[in-house]
């Protein structure tokens, strides 16, 4: 069952059985907005990137994007580059996959974040979401859904933190401004 999450609002990643989820794939969609022509509707092609930044007790560990596509450590995959996204309805255009096992013990926060390296703003972007899947059984856990647009460049989509001894995603919906994760890092800190 799939919780639907507002800005702020968190969800525990154990699984119904009690058991704590072993890996988990962040997937980014997208749309570019309709623009209205002279003789038609058109779009533009958007160039959304996801990234992961992983902390520990607020200091910065490692990135995972488009041109760093796995951790240092081997615990948080990207799967590549979508320069235009619009995969479809619900489909992923970008994932990210995080080995919650591998994930080194120090690390408590993987923040994930999006940002439009071509600098359209996000009010030329529709559908977009952030979702998290339990990758072993493709069930979606959690979703959250941009809502409107805005003069942005940029958001900070969502969080994965360790609770006691398991995972929880948080909602945050903190728009940004840049181009690339590291432009992201002051308002990341904000939400640690």
């Amino acid at each position: 069952m799939t919780v639907n999450l507002s800005k702020g609002q968190g969800v525990s990643l154990q699984k119904a059985d009690g058991e704590t989820l072993t890996a988990v794939r962040m997937g980014l969609g997208w749309k570019s907005a309709p623009r209205r022509g002279l003789f038609r509707s058109r779009t533009n092609e958007i160039d959304l990137d996801a990234s992961a930044s992983m902390f520990a007790d607020g200091q910065h560990i490692d990135d995972v994007w488009f041109n760093h596509l796995v951790s240092h450590d081997g615990s948080v995959r990207h799967t590549g580059d979508n320069l235009v996204g619009g995969a479809g309805t619900g489909g992923d255009d970008e994932t990210i996959l995080v080995d919650l096992q591998r994930v080194p013990v120090h690390v408590d926060q993987i923040v994930f974040a999006v940002n439009s390296f071509s600098g359209q703003t996000f009010s030329e972007i529709t559908s977009a979401f952030c979702r998290l899947i339990d990758d072993n059984t493709g069930q979606e856990l959690a979703r959250y859904t941009l809502d409107g647009g805005g003069p942005y460049t940029a958001q900070i989509m969502a969080k994965v933190h360790r609770v006691g001894g398991g995972w929880q995603m948080t909602a945050i919906g903190t728009p940004s401004n840049g181009r690339t994760i590291q432009d992201l890092y002051p308002v990341i800190a904000t939400v640690l």
